[in-house]
C-alpha cells in the first residue's frame, strides 16, 4: 500500500538566504498527520543562497544526515569537525549530549541544494560524533545501495537507530527493486526527475509511504535520483 506526500503539500519557510520545504512538521510547519515516519523525523529539502547559512546552534539526541544535490556546504561544529561536502557524499552528525554546529553555503557565487534528514537515535546521551562518506557511483547506478545503516559497511555512515537509507540514481529509462524484509515499512523520497512506484507517478519532491509490500519497484523513464528510508 502506497500513501503519497506531495511536493506541494510540504510545508515552508522562506527567508533572504533560505527557501526550505518540509515534509514532516519543523519549526513554526506544525501538521498533526505528518509528524513524521517511524523514527524518521525531518526531510528538509534546502537552497541556500550565495554567502548564506545557518549560524551555530545546539542539537541534541539526533541523528542528522546531510545529502548534497547541488552546491558545496561548509561543515563546523564543537567537535572540531570541519568540511566541506559536495554532490556523491553523504555526512552523519549524532548529535548525542549536543553539539553546536554551523552550516554555509561553500561559494559566494553558486546556491547549494541539499536534503537535511533527521532520525530519532535509539539510545539518548550518546557522545557526539561526526562522519563523512564518499557514495559509491557505480552501486547506486541504476540500483538501490545503501549508503546508511546501525551495521554499516566502509562506504555507509553509521546511524544509531535499525533504519537504512538507500539511494538509487538513474541515467534514463531504467527500473530497480528494493526488496522489503516483514515487519518493516519505506519512506520514498524523490529527489530529482519523475519516477513511478507500485502505479503512482512521482516527481521531484513528492514521497510516498510504503507498507505491508514485499517488493518496491521503481521505474524512471529519464534521469532521477531516489532516496529510500528502509524502518522497523
Amino acid at each position: 500500500m502506497l500513501t503519497l506526500r506531495k511536493a506541494d503539500e510540504r510545508g515552508k519557510t522562506r527567508i533572504d538566504w533560505l527557501d526550505s520545504k518540509h515534509t514532516f512538521s519543523f519549526g513554526e510547519y506544525h501538521h498533526p498527520q505528518h509528524m513524521g515516519f517511524g523514527p524518521l523525523r525531518v526531510i528538509n529539502e534546502d537552497r541556500v543562497a550565495p554567502g548564506g547559512g545557518f549560524q551555530p546552534h545546539p542539537h541534541r539526541d539526533m541523528e542528522i544526515i546531510t545529502y548534497p544535490l547541488e552546491g558545496a556546504l561548509a561543515h563546523k561544529d564543537s567537535l572540531g569537525s570541519g568540511s566541506v561536502i559536495r554532490p556523491g557524499e553523504i555526512q552523519r552528525m549524532s548529535a548525542g549530549t549536543g553539539i553546536v554546529h554551523s552550516e554555509f553555503n561553500a561559494s559566494n557565487s553558486e546556491p547549494v541544494h541539499f536534503l537535511q534528514i533527521w532520525i530519532v537515535p535509539s539510545e539518548k546521551n550518546l557522545d557526539p560524533s561526526y562522519e563523512q562518506k564518499a557514495i559509491d557511483t557505480e552501486a547506486v547506478r541504476n540500483k538501490f545501495a545503501r549508503v546508511a545503516s546501525s551495521e554499516p559497511l566502509p562506504n555507509e555512515v553509521r546511524l544509531v537507530q535499525d533504519a537504512e537509507i538507500w539511494v538509487a540514481r538513474f541515467e534514463g529509462e531504467e527500473e530497480a527493486v528494493h526488496k522489503l524484509q516483514p515487519g518493516r515499512k519505506v519512506w520514498l523520497h524523490v529527489a530529482r526527475g519523475n519516477v513511478e512506484v507500485l502505479g503512482q507517478k512521482l516527481s521531484a519532491g513528492d514521497a510516498a509511504a510504503i507498507v505491508d509490500e514485499e517488493d518496491i519497484l521503481v521505474r524512471a523513464r529519464e534521469p532521477a535520483e531516489v532516496l529510500l528510508f528502509d524502518v522497523a
